[in-house]
């Protein structure tokens, strides 16, 4: 039984202030000397990045299409261990999740699997009284949700404030906050969505600070701490990654990191180290030798594509990388990984590794999506089924070597991604914990 007191910060739509709300509870929380767990439903990586900086720990994804609804519980309760509070900001609206399977990966869903009550952050903006209509639609639309209170945002003035608490005060539900309109606390977007942390370190900062201090000014932090106690006691294991005999020398696996590959889960290098490897981060921008004994190499997602010229110029790296996988140790890419390892990127020199091109594209490809191993690689075995997701706006050509990676089976069937060698390169992502064995064979081929 997992005891934490807990919110889930939810709204009726992308864009009503979610993420200010949540990463601003997370920060003033943070400041009355709370361990604050922080969590994001869905995929996304780039929001986790402003929960670690307002916390001081890592941003942890909640995904119940890529991890199944009973890891949910388990992966909370492994990254809550030991905190005092955990914080779960939502994905699009409350009820919105995978595309045609009703309820799978919402916020709605991750919240009744956690037990948790909901705060709903609405944009009362261009409303009145019809917002208590809005929440009371919300409120009433599944039972099982429970919405413990209201944050209104972007209100305008005293006077829209009074017009709304008087329209919400017959729907039942408190308001724990109002949050006025403040153009200073937004965070710059891109073509993906917000700007990852590891690009604006120092305005990041600023930005969770302005948060807190939004939040703190705007709301009743300890009517939302009431709230979050009454959360029950969450049944179930914990989730821990498998850990296996530690061989005699660790295998070192280099984890590209840095401003360029930003999108990591926590439990990928959780799950390494409980394989027996040695994790060791780099920067592609920075860093021309990988790192001392590299077995094995893992690149991550990210945004390539804005530093091409900066990883092109670093000619020493994209050699090493290349001899690396010449030499047939494991090296897993993913999408932006899988860029990187191409001949080029919208006419920048890359690492040479994969026969195909890269090149910026106005088409956004996102989804989950369902996939099959189509032969043997160093991440599974063919046949091996899991499910990850694509979040992009680059073309590669050919999108798929002599043998694919995946067989992707929904939302259409096509192959994807290269198997060559030791190397496992594709644009979809997957989260591990779902499949463990993934870590445990790259470790054991790069001891090999």
């Amino acid at each position: 039984m997992v005891s934490v007191p807990r919110l889930v910060i939810a709204a009726p739509a992308s864009g009503s202030g979610k993420t200010t709300v949540a990463t601003g509870l997370m920060a003033a929380f943070a400041e009355r000397g709370l361990a604050v767990s922080p969590h994001k439903v869905g995929p996304d990586y780039i929001d986790p990045g402003y929960h670690a900086l307002a916390t001081g720990r890592p941003g942890r994804n909640l995904d119940a299409y890529m991890c199944g609804p009973d890891l949910i519980g388990p992966l909370f309760a492994h990254g809550a261990s030991g905190c005092d509070l955990a914080v779960v900001e939502g994905v699009m609206g409350l009820y919105d999740g995978a595309s045609g399977q009703g309820e799978l990966a919402s916020t709605a869903q991750v919240s009744k699997l956690l037990r948790a009550p909901v705060v709903l952050v609405v944009d009362a903006s261009s409303q009145s009284r019809s917002v208590a209509a809005l929440v009371h639609g919300f409120a009433s639309w599944d039972p099982e949700v429970r919405i413990g209170g209201v944050i209104l945002n972007k209100v305008a003035s005293d006077r829209h404030e009074a017009l709304l608490r008087e329209a919400l005060d017959e729907s039942g539900l408190p308001v724990l906050g109002v949050l006025r309109r403040a153009p200073q606390v937004a965070t710059p977007s891109r073509h993906l969505g917000l700007v990852p942390v590891a690009e604006r370190r120092t305005d990041a900062l600023d930005a969770v600070r302005a948060m807190g201090e939004r939040v703190r000014e705007g709301c009743d932090l300890d009517a939302l701490m009431a709230l979050a106690r009454t959360a029950p006691a969450l049944p179930g294991a914990t989730w821990e990654p498998e850990r296996h005999p530690v061989p005699p020398v660790r295998p070192v696996v280099a984890v590209a990191g840095g401003a360029a590959f930003t999108f990591a889960y926590a439990e990928h290098a959780e799950l390494l180290d409980a394989a027996g490897a040695d994790v060791v981060a780099f920067d592609p921008l920075h860093d021309e030798k990988l790192p001392a004994g590299t077995a094995g190499l893992v690149v991550g997602g990210g945004f390539p594509e804005m530093y091409a010229p900066e990883l092109s110029a670093n000619e020493p790296l994209r050699r090493a990388v290349t001899a690396l996988a010449a030499s047939g140790a494991p090296v897993a890419a993913e999408c932006a990984g899988l860029l990187y390892l191409a001949r080029e990127l919208d006419g920048r020199p890359m690492c040479g590794v994969l026969d195909a091109s890269a090149r910026m594209s106005e088409r956004l490809t996102l989804g989950y999506r369902q996939a099959v191993a189509v032969s043997d690689s160093v991440l599974a075995a063919a046949g091996t089924r899991m499910r990850g997701h694509e979040f992009h706006r680059t073309v590669l050509e050919p999108g798929s070597g002599e043998t694919p990676a995946w067989g992707l089976l929904q939302p259409e069937r096509r192959v994807e991604g290269f198997v060559q060698g030791g190397v496992h390169a594709s644009y979809l992502h997957t989260h591990w914990a779902a499949e463990p064995a993934v870590a445990r064979r790259f470790v054991e081929r790069c001891g090999a």
